[in-house]
């Protein structure tokens, strides 16, 4: 699988704006012959309000036309697409964290962000209730956003589904340096899978985001990174590797797994509310 991370700066409540530069993207990297193109956090939207009424104003339906125009695009191409947007759920003000995956010819899918901090568009979103992996012709593909990350229950319950490449469309800003250098690796290693981080760049409403996307394989290595301009990260993904829950160091000598260690019976109050 050939994988992109659009490290992007975003066009605060313009959908349109968002989704035409997104549409060009996908244009130039399908002619590269990448498979799945990744966008950050709340892509089509931006993230920094203060209101529920700015969230419900900057939100948008599942129909909207600059999701349109992107499936449109991913059809045209033959490519996968993954992106954010803050999700209008009603007319009464409820919104959601959304990911929308979309597939060739395929109806789209959705992830809704599952874990909340107390920050931007999160105050007033409501959370989702599903972890789901997603099968594809590129493989199995989880999803999860952003502060996701946090905790590690989330991306080892796609794990156990059987997801191969778990992708983070992000929103990190300043001081969430732990999240993209050391969290996201962590939660490759752990759970033995490829890991795509994309951030955004840029400022908004007060707020500086500090991309550093990244590109991980299921041994901890950054096999593409970003630093804190806008940029394409661009990999190779070799599916089999995720597949293998068996670790090899020294043959016979020095050899561990993935999920047959674990010790289920131990970790009760991990699941107490």
């Amino acid at each position: 699988m050939r994988l992109a991370c659009v490290q992007s700066n975003v066009v605060f409540a313009d959908p349109m704006a968002n989704s035409h530069r997104a549409v060009e993207q996908i244009e130039q990297l399908a002619s590269q012959g990448v498979q799945l193109v990744v966008f950050p956090e709340a892509y089509l939207t931006g993230y920094c309000v203060e209101t529920a009424e700015e969230a419900c104003h900057i939100g948008i339906g599942l129909e909207d036309e600059s999701l349109v125009l992107i499936r449109a695009a991913c059809d045209r191409y033959g490519v996968h697409a993954v992106l954010g947007f803050a999700e209008k759920l009603s007319e009464e003000g409820k919104v959601a964290n959304t990911a929308v995956l979309f597939a060739p010819r395929e109806e789209p899918r959705h992830y809704r962000k599952t874990h909340l901090p107390e920050l931007g568009l999160d105050h007033f979103v409501t959370p989702g209730d599903q972890l789901q992996v997603f099968d594809t012709k590129l493989g199995k593909i989880g999803i999860l956003i952003c502060f996701d990350v946090r905790a590690p229950e989330a991306t080892r319950t796609l794990a156990l589904q059987g997801a191969e490449v778990i992708l983070f469309p992000t929103n990190w800003p300043n001081g969430a340096q732990i999240s993209a250098e050391v969290l996201a690796v962590a939660r490759a290693v752990e759970n033995k899978v490829f890991v795509a981080t994309c951030n955004r760049v840029g400022t908004e409403n007060g707020f500086h985001f500090i991309g550093l996307s990244k590109i991980i394989d299921p041994y901890g290595k950054q096999i593409a990174y970003a630093g804190a301009e806008e940029v394409v990260i661009v990999a190779d993904l070799d599916l089999e590797l995720a597949r293998n829950k068996r670790v090899v160091t020294i043959p016979g000598k020095h050899e561990t797994t993935i999920f047959e260690s674990r010790r289920p019976d131990l970790y009760g109050p991990i699941a107490k509310i």
